[in-house]
Formats: C-alpha cells, structure tokens, sequence
C-alpha cells in the first residue's frame, strides 16, 4: 500500500480558503507549527464578521476547518484558528485573570472561580496555573460543556 505524504499546512489553508472564499470574504492566511498542531491566522478587514460575538463564530469556523482537514487526512494535527489576532489577545487577557486571581487566593486564602470556560480555555488556565506554588485548579464536576475552575490555596498537612 502506498503511503502518500501529506502537507497539514496546506490542508489547513485549503480548508480555510474553501470555506472564506464560498462565503466571500478577502483575507489574507498563514500558519505556523504550535506544540498542540497547527495555527492558522486569518488576517481581514471583515474580522467582525468572522469572529462573531466573543468569538463564537470563530469557534465555528475552527470546527469546520478542523473537520475539512480531519476528512483529508484522519490523524492530521488539530487547527487552531485566529482572526486579526482576536483569540491570541482574548486568551492572554483570560490567563492575565487567571493569574490575578491565584495572587488573590494566595493572599487571602479564600478560593475564587473563574467564568464558565470551555475545555480549551479550562486546559489552558490549569496550565498557567500548575507552575504557582501554593494553588490548585479544579474544575467543577457537571456534564454541562461550559464549567467553571476553583482556584484555590493548597494548606500544607499538619505533621
């Protein structure tokens, strides 16, 4: 059986252009490896459009792209999506918060919650947060897509 060999970037921008060129928007793209697949950025002058509101749209989009190249090539590496750098700004301001908030419980002692967050958002605070000494992360235990994360100070057991 041959084997052929496969550009997951270029399945990523085909997908891409599939997808913005039938819905008529100009945009410019380019990817670049990340340690979790592949990010394509969309720059255009119609981000509102593209990114919808608070990226729901977005999202969207990277579901589709991510199931165009999925259909090419099964074990192709996951896409992630931004336009006009809208999901880069939106994930540092989320993990700028998530921060503040494990200064505040290790001062005060008292757990906070963050918003509800998807799984990606949620991976990605527990991330942040793994290297504070002193804080833990949970998330909470529902069936709901949505969960919030417990952002609390880890006591040192009496000896």
């Amino acid at each position: 059986m041959e084997t052929t060999e496969y550009n997951p970037h270029e399945l990523a921008a085909t997908a891409a252009n599939s997808v913005l060129s039938s819905l008529g928007f100009t945009y410019a793209i380019r990817t670049e490896e990340s340690e979790d697949g592949i990010n394509l950025f969309i720059d255009s002058k119609e981000a509102a459009y593209l990114i919808g509101d608070d990226g729901d749209r977005l999202d969207d989009l990277q579901y589709l792209i991510n199931r165009l190249v999925q259909a090419q090539q099964a074990n192709a590496p996951r896409v992630r999506v931004d336009c006009n750098l809208y999901r880069t700004k939106s994930e540092a301001k989320l993990l700028r918060r998530a921060r503040a908030r494990a200064e505040r419980v290790l001062q005060t002692g008292t757990p906070l919650h963050m918003e509800k967050l998807n799984a990606y958002q949620r991976r990605l605070v527990h991330q942040e947060l793994a290297d504070i000494p002193g804080i833990a992360t949970e998330s909470e235990d529902t069936e709901s897509r949505f969960k919030r994360i417990t952002i609390s100070k880890i006591t040192e057991p009496c000896e």
